[in-house]
């Protein structure tokens, strides 16, 4: 008996795996979308190239797209949402400049603004922010007031090595893992390049995923709240490649322990989130994957392209988006 139960419940997750699908709800001329935020399932925010924002205060029936006046030349990578009205878009350099909303996109004003040479920022989460290395060492700083003001942080074992750096494909490689049970904060992003490695506290930790090559390394992390995460990346001028593109790893105070996937995603992914404790989705330039077991394996359900993908911090949707203003749904099974 107890075999044909897992039988079962095999096939109906097999089932269930293959019926999800992709909608896609909105697109925009040619405007590549890397920033994505979803309040809950009504309010989604989406950031991209040539100034545009996109919003969405109705599950994604509608969206008005932005275009942020005085920097319709500049590529927001990132987005991070309060409520419908408040809004924080980051112009990754030339200068680094991270702007705000409180008037749902009306009107924007500078809260994060620098011109050093090198300045490159890469991601968002929290209230922190991660840039490319200045002079070997990982830019990092801090937000008070939502956003409001930032200072530069100064934290152990930022110097990385030549050749090393984040990438800014998807706003995700930054994540801040709140334990509201202790009332901390931990600190976790990842590295690419020459060198791909995980960054926790005040730790490295090499990674097990492609790298060597500047093209290479992890792109993304999530973390949910049983202490689990997820790494995705690979070598996005090889984007079909399933080589050691995703790293599992559980943590504990100060250890972390990896694990490598039994069924890798199938490509270069970009972007990773958790849509349950135990389910996630990755997407990048050939496709979209799912996985129910926590990431030891995953499923090919699209191959449309998709640059960064959320679920609702405040509910149960899940959006992705990417080239073309795209802006797409997972649609659950029936």
């Amino acid at each position: 008996m107890k075999r044909i139960l897992l039988l079962i419940s095999y096939i109906l997750l097999h089932l269930l795996t293959n019926a999800q699908q992709i909608k896609i709800l909105t697109s925009h001329n040619k405007i590549s979308l890397r920033g994505l935020s979803v309040m809950n399932d009504n309010i989604i925010w989406a950031s991209g190239s040539d100034g545009q924002v996109a919003r969405s205060i109705n599950g994604g029936k509608d969206f008005e797209w932005i275009t942020v006046k005085g920097y319709e030349q500049r590529d927001f990578r990132d987005i991070e949402a309060f409520d419908a009205n408040t809004a924080l878009i980051m112009a990754v350099d030339t200068p680094a400049v991270i702007l705000k909303t409180k008037d749902g996109g009306e009107t924007w004003s500078k809260v994060f603004y620098d011109d050093t040479p090198g300045m490159f920022l890469d991601a968002m989460d929290n209230g922190f922010v991660i840039g490319d290395p200045i002079n070997s060492k990982m830019f990092l700083a801090s937000s008070s007031f939502n956003g409001e003001s930032w200072k530069k942080e100064s934290i152990k074992n930022l110097a990385v090595e030549n050749g090393e750096a984040c990438f800014a494909a998807s706003g995700t490689n930054l994540k801040v893992a709140l334990n509201k049970k202790y009332n901390l904060a931990s600190l976790f992003f990842v590295t690419g390049g020459t060198k791909s490695r995980l960054f926790f506290d005040d730790s490295l930790y090499n990674l097990n995923i492609v790298q060597g090559k500047e093209t290479t390394g992890a792109n993304s992390i999530d973390i949910n709240s049983k202490q689990k995460g997820v790494i995705v990346g690979g070598d996005f001028l090889h984007d079909s490649s399933t080589e050691k593109n995703c790293v599992l790893f559980t943590y504990n105070g100060r250890q972390i322990n990896f694990l490598l996937p039994q069924t890798y995603p199938h490509g270069y992914r970009s972007c990773v989130a958790f849509i349950t404790e135990g389910s996630l989705i990755c997407c990048g330039l050939t496709g979209v994957d799912i996985s129910n077991d926590s990431g030891l394996n995953w499923k090919l359900i699209s191959d449309e392209s998709f640059n960064v993908c959320a679920k609702a911090k405040k509910g149960n949707t899940v959006f992705l988006a990417g080239k073309d203003g795209r802006i797409a749904k997972l649609m659950p099974a029936p």
